[in-house]
């Protein structure tokens, strides 16, 4: 039996899957919790790591390996290989002020075309550019920049203060999409724009094909794949083709396709990213998701599971509340400093079942916006798969059919980001792309209720 690994390095752990190269059947997997903040010293993580892969049985009857991280976060390095500062990660939103900066100097239409995506705070050339405004004396110390997964990879290989060749770094296609300085459709940097953004030129990942391998875990045969950014993972996991649609529902919620063409949003909503196949993963984020339920289940003093339950109660529209859920600000609308409101409260709707629906609503109608705002630029979709814990609860996979006006797939609980690193680790092995199932816990057909996206649609906040 031939074994490959798959690692998902997320905001909030590191997953580790270790899986049967010809038939994707997991054989063990092992997992460790990261530092929590929207800042975090990326030894963290390598900590992490070293205990996942521990806890998952180690490496030494493993063929190859591939790490799924985080898009977006700043990891900066000095010459020595040292991390200069803590790395800013892509819910940080410091750097509203200087993605509008960079918009205004260079254009949304311009940075679209150059680089798939119009930036927002989440995306690594803005956190460049604050960190050159706010904390110069560190930004001029960087001698290279990498994403998490890039310097994970790095460090894997044997790389680090105590053997520092920068020029090692490597990253792929789906990461460096999310930086800002680099486009999806030359597959080339844009050193002009990084420049703009820190001030001068540095050591930047080398942007490895889907099938090439970065080397191999120090000391060991073990092949290291090029690796992925989380939702490129998550597709490649999945199997997602032509006509399917991800929404994801974690600590952030994600909407996105996999394409054969590029697609470029002046408008910002869209981010045209590259995925982990060759080809294309536009893609749209929201800071809320997930965490909008766990707000609302502590203050009616439930579970997730009685959530459902009050929910299930409420008729679609919640009685006429509506949930602009924006807790964290936001990214899609780009509102990094909004706030969350709740409208439409009267004496006789306020009850424990209209909040908790409409708690359901807020978070999905937000993702239905981004589904609108993909299928516009002329992605085909023909159903949803949604995944993510929140996904599981049966009054969300209820008001999904309501709110999308799709076919909803509900896959079985899985680690797909991990798993798509995995495929990916084979790939970079044998040269052949594995073919393995995804399971489907249940599907549904729709049962739209054009009332609930209305109604929300009345009191939608929109960006500058």
């Amino acid at each position: 039996m031939t074994l490959v690994a798959g690692v998902d390095s997320s905001t909030q752990s590191c997953k580790v899957v270790v899986r049967d190269l010809a038939t994707g059947e997991t054989v063990r997997e092992g997992r460790a919790t990261h530092p929590s903040g929207t800042e975090v010293d990326p030894e963290g993580w390598w900590v992490a790591l070293q205990s996942a892969i521990a806890a998952a049985g180690g490496l030494a009857d493993v063929a190859a390996i591939a790490i799924a991280g985080q898009q977006h976060g700043m990891v900066v390095l000095d010459e020595r290989g040292e991390v200069i500062r803590p790395a800013l990660l892509w819910n940080d939103t410091r750097s509203a002020r200087a993605a509008s900066d960079l918009i205004d100097e260079f254009g949304a239409s311009t940075m679209a075309r150059r680089t798939g995506s119009v930036p927002v705070a989440s995306f690594t050339a803005t956190k460049l550019r604050w960190l050159r405004d706010a904390e110069p004396d560190n930004a001029a110390r960087v001698a290279a920049v990498a994403l998490p997964h890039d310097w994970l990879t790095w460090r894997l290989r044997g790389f680090g203060p105590a053997n520092p060749r920068l020029h090692e770094l490597t990253t792929d296609r789906s990461d460096a999409s999310g930086t800002s300085y680099w486009n999806p459709d030359t597959g080339e940097y844009d050193q002009e724009l990084l420049v703009a953004a820190l001030g001068h030129t540095v050591v930047l990942p080398r942007v490895l094909g889907p099938t090439e391998s970065a080397g191999v875990v120090a000391g060991t045969s073990v092949v290291v794949a090029a690796g992925t950014g989380d939702n490129a993972g998550a597709a490649l996991g999945l199997g997602a083709s032509s006509g399917d649609v991800v929404i994801s529902i974690g600590t952030s919620g994600t909407v996105f396709a996999v394409t054969e063409t590029a697609v470029h949003d002046e408008s910002g909503t869209v981010a045209g990213f590259a995925d982990a196949t060759g080809r294309f993963l536009p893609l749209v984020a929201t800071l809320n998701a997930a965490r909008i339920l766990d707000v609302m289940a502590d203050l009616l003093g439930v579970d997730h599971s009685e959530l459902g339950e009050l929910a299930a109660e409420a008729q679609p529209g919640s009685g006429g509340i509506v949930l602009q859920p924006y807790f964290e600000g936001e990214r899609t609308p780009n509102l990094p400093d909004a706030t969350a409101t709740v409208f439409g409260m009267t004496l006789s709707n306020t009850t424990r079942a209209n909040l908790a629906r409409a708690s359901i609503e807020g978070m999905l109608c937000g993702l239905a916006d981004g589904l609108d705002a993909v299928t516009a630029l002329g992605v085909g979709a023909s159903r949803i798969l949604l995944i993510g814990g929140a996904a599981l609860n049966p009054a969300v996979q209820r008001v999904a059919t309501e709110v999308f006006a799709l076919p909803v797939v509900v896959p079985l609980p899985g680690e797909y980001v991990a798993a798509g690193a995995a495929r990916q680790a084979a790939w970079a092995l044998t040269g052949v792309l594995p073919e393995w199932s995804t399971l489907i816990a249940a599907e549904f057909e729709p049962r739209y209720v054009a009332a609930i996206r209305q109604q929300y649609g009345a009191h939608r906040a929109t960006s500058d």
